[in-house]
């Protein structure tokens, strides 16, 4: 019984399926790899940021200790409220700038992939013409 697997991998040329196949592929895992990154760093930065704030708020909730103090930390919210406000809204620009930077990686390395895909099936139309025309007189 004959090992399926056990074959000799140098009678493969494996120099067309690493251009076409393998090679777009590692690209496109490693910039999706690093948009991850991106994004879980983003995405614990503004976790970090919003605890952050809900803590000094609760911080600053108990230690009030008459209605002045009270009066003082709600006139205090509206700031806190703006601040969050802008907060998020520079969180979710970093988040579509990301996506779109993303998109447009991935479009420059689909139009590569594309573009090397068709030199391969040039280069390999131009070599079987080559090899039919060189058979072809000693066909005769």
């Amino acid at each position: 019984m004959t090992n399926a697997f056990a074959f000799d991998a140098k009678q493969f040329d494996t120099a067309q399926l690493e251009s076409v196949f393998f090679a777009p592929a590692r690209a496109f895992a490693a910039l999706s790899v690093d948009f991850t990154e991106k994004l879980i760093n983003t995405q614990l930065e503004a976790t970090k940021a919003y605890a952050d704030i809900n803590l000094t708020q609760l911080r600053s909730l108990t230690e009030v200790k008459d209605a002045e103090g009270l009066k003082s930390y709600l006139e205090g919210q509206q700031q806190v409220v703006q601040d969050l406000t802008e907060r998020l809204k520079g969180d979710a620009e970093k988040v579509v700038t990301l996506q779109q930077e993303f998109a447009q990686e991935s479009q420059k390395l689909t139009e590569n992939s594309v573009e090397q895909a068709k030199e391969s099936a040039k280069e390999t139309t131009e070599t079987a013409t080559k090899a039919v025309k060189e058979a072809t007189p000693k066909a005769k």
